[in-house]
């Protein structure tokens, strides 16, 4: 656990007061801490590490959802952080969520993982894009447009809505990877890259 300015919240005040505050100009901790599991089944979703849930969250916030919400518009956060306890829970239960081995610096924020990286995941839908894959656009131009624009760790596609799984972490590894056909693992062709010329401009929308 980490010993800096911000303590596990033990009361309704001190999650009050983690909740509100702010990782980027549109994103609080707050937006981060639902869980359907947690809310489902009674288990609290709040890190052991503030400090470091936060220092990875703002990095989240600032360096991939800014930019997606200055380009696209609003985008649609499924989930956030995870909680040891709560994610352990759900594999256990086979609820979609890897061993906490292997989210650590992912959906587990408050954890650096083996190599000693701080990361956080977050899983979300950028409806401006949704509307365009549910007639018929490729999932690949978005990815293209990511690897040009994102300096994201890792992506992850699913089939409901394009929704990603977006990773940041220190040292990335620029990855990509869909259970959309085709499945498995993209990499983007240097002599022939997707075109996504008919997305809005990068950082185009110039919010009050």
């Amino acid at each position: 656990m980490g010993r800096g300015a911000v303590k596990p919240p033990a009361s309704y005040a001190a999650l009050e007061r983690l909740g509100r505050m702010r990782l980027s100009r549109h994103f609080y901790v707050r937006n981060f801490l639902n869980s359907e599991i947690g809310n489902l089944y009674g288990i609290p979703n709040l890190p052991d590490d503030p400090d470091l849930m936060i220092a990875a969250g703002r990095r989240l916030a600032e360096d991939l959802l800014e930019p997606l919400v200055e380009t696209f518009g609003p985008i649609e956060i499924r989930s956030g952080y995870r909680s040891p306890r709560v994610n352990a829970f759900g594999n256990a239960r086979g609820h979609a969520c890897a061993a906490n081995d292997r989210n650590w610096a992912n959906h587990i924020w408050d954890r650096r993982d083996a190599e000693g990286r701080m990361g956080a995941c977050v899983s979300v839908v950028i409806p401006w894009f949704a509307d365009r894959y549910a007639a018929g656009e490729d999932w690949r131009v978005l990815a293209q447009w990511l690897h040009d624009h994102l300096p994201f760790h890792e992506v992850w596609v699913f089939p409901i809505n394009a929704a990603l799984n977006l990773t940041w972490r220190e040292a990335p590894e620029r990855r990509v990877f869909s259970y959309v056909a085709p499945r498995g693992r993209w990499r983007p062709d240097p002599d022939a890259p997707l075109c996504h010329g008919h997305f809005p401009p990068f950082r185009g929308i110039a919010y009050p």
